[in-house]
């Protein structure tokens, strides 16, 4: 029956991966983080993100609500959230445990996962390893997940697998994976979720426009997070314009520049010559860049030194000038294509994360 479902969830996976256009080949980069996996997801076509300049002063209204020193930021239900965390997009279940382990000694305090990555169960087990060790509490983690579209009609039960697979009997933040399917009906059953303590804020990703003033029409507890790619190139102005007055919190996925092209971000001279002006990598300059701009971020990685300068950017701070410098690289354009002008839709997938998936393992 494993085997079944996590079939029936390929089949669905790649649906939405055909439904993009003008895929192009690509293969893993080779860089100083040569596996950074990312937290990744596809959108509905429908929705329309034109190019948009980044703005100081949004970037300002939302960097405001982070406290770095916490590194924690206060999501519009009160509940307290980490502000850099690690996604499992892409590991298996035996990495997913060892990444998350390594990540909660190294001083994370949050876990990105999804049903549709198939390695909740290794997150649950690494999240209880570091309990075991005495690195952390279950208090001290926020654990994140997802429901896939397949499951929307059948939203509570597929709930509760998301606690019995992670081994928890509380998710801190259970988001809509896709807006595809009967997504009402799958947030109205996360809505009630809250009410009986199973799930402590909900949230959605992959939501645009259209989809967000919709899902907004029926909703009767606010989303506090919207996840999306977002990154120095795709920097989400328009729906972070939109959400803010919401006070709903941006998080990125791809936040390093997607899977098989975190080269071009890294070999960016812009980055580049910031990451030398205060000696760190390209990786921390994007990720401090997330920070100051109040981005929510989740890089992801099998590789422990990776995790922990994944991290490590607590320590300087960019200038307003290289701040600048960095909004100039915004090209409202990102990995998938959401129907924008441009778009480059390159990310295919990973044949051997598909297969593992349709093998249950």
């Amino acid at each position: 029956m494993k085997k079944i479902i996590s079939m029936l969830m390929v089949v669905t996976f790649l649906v939405v991966l055909a439904a993009c256009n003008n895929r192009q080949n690509i293969s893993p980069d080779s860089t100083a983080q040569s596996d950074p996996i990312e937290t990744e997801s596809s959108a509905s076509s429908e929705d329309t993100i034109l190019p948009t300049t980044g703005s100081k002063e949004l970037d300002d209204a939302y960097a405001a609500g982070f406290d770095l020193e916490k590194q924690t930021v206060t999501l519009n239900n009160g509940e307290e959230m980490p502000v850099i965390g690690i996604g499992t997009f892409m590991l298996s279940d035996e990495q997913a445990e060892n990444s998350v382990y390594w990540a909660l000694r190294a001083g994370y305090h949050m876990i990105d996962t999804a049903a549709a990555y198939g390695n909740e169960a290794g997150v649950g087990r690494g999240i209880q390893r570091a309990i075991t060790d005495g690195f952390v509490t279950r208090e001290d983690v926020f654990v994140t997940t997802k429901l896939w579209p397949a499951d929307y009609n059948n939203a509570d039960a597929a709930i509760n697998a998301r606690l019995d697979a992670l081994g928890v009997e509380y998710i801190d933040l259970l988001l809509l994976h896709q807006a595809m399917g009967d997504y009402e009906a799958a947030y109205k059953a996360m809505e009630q979720a809250v009410a009986d303590g199973r799930v402590r804020s909900i949230g959605i990703s992959n939501f645009y426009e259209e989809a967000f003033e919709n899902l907004m029409s029926f909703a009767t507890i606010t989303p506090a997070v919207l996840q999306n790619e977002m990154n120095p190139t795709y920097q989400q102005v328009p729906m972070r314009e939109i959400i803010e007055e919401y006070g709903i919190r941006s998080e990125a996925w791809f936040p390093l520049g997607g899977r098989g092209h975190t080269q071009e971000m890294f070999s960016n001279p812009v980055i580049v010559q910031i990451a030398e002006n205060h000696g760190v990598s390209s990786a921390q300059v994007v990720l401090r860049w997330h920070m100051q701009v109040g981005s929510i971020a989740i890089p992801g990685s099998s590789n422990e030194d990776h995790i922990k300068e994944n991290i490590d950017i607590f320590g300087f701070a960019l200038t307003e000038e290289e701040m600048e410098q960095l909004r100039g690289l915004d090209t409202g354009v990102g990995t998938y294509d959401f129907g924008q002008a441009g778009a480059s839709d390159r990310f295919t997938g990973d044949s051997d994360w598909v297969e593992n998936r349709a093998n249950g393992s």
